[in-house]
């Protein structure tokens, strides 16, 4: 079972890319230390969001299986969304502020992760309440910290 996998401190590189209805692209990139385990197929990185990414005290953890990928935070902010290539999933967006429901139809996935690491792109559009948001992009690099 994937709950139990064995986690091993890594160095995990994001960037994501936001463009809103316009076009208008917003960057973030963020490179933090994590825990990554790899097993039977499935991969899976966890890591503490910072202020730099506007989701302070929030935990988020990607698993990344044949069936697609679950993002999820919690903490501050609780969400699950799951991106599977070419479907359209729902979800909803807790916030201390109140809830919604948005949509993710994944556009790519990508991954080439093994027991050291890897890469992971995800290209899809989001929409809240059925209103188109934008596009977004994650570009994630999965690094096993090694000693020395």
């Amino acid at each position: 079972m994937i709950d139990h996998m064995n986690m091993r401190d890594a160095i995990i590189s994001i960037t994501g890319i936001q463009r809103d209805g316009s076009g208008q692209k917003d960057a973030v990139e963020l490179v933090t230390a994590g825990k990554y385990g790899f097993e039977n197929g499935e991969g899976r990185f966890t890591y503490e969001e910072s202020g730099l990414t506007g989701l302070e005290g929030t935990r988020t953890t990607f698993t990344i299986s044949p069936m697609g990928v679950v993002l999820r935070r919690e903490g501050n902010l609780n969400a699950q969304m799951v991106f599977r290539e070419g479907q359209k999933d729902f979800f909803l967006y807790q916030t201390p502020f109140g809830s919604a429901t948005m949509g993710v139809d994944t556009r790519r996935i990508e991954t080439s992760l093994d027991e050291h690491g890897g890469t992971m792109e995800l290209d899809y559009d989001i929409d809240f309440n059925h209103a188109p948001v934008g596009r977004n992009q994650f570009k994630i690099n999965v690094k096993e910290k090694t000693n020395g």
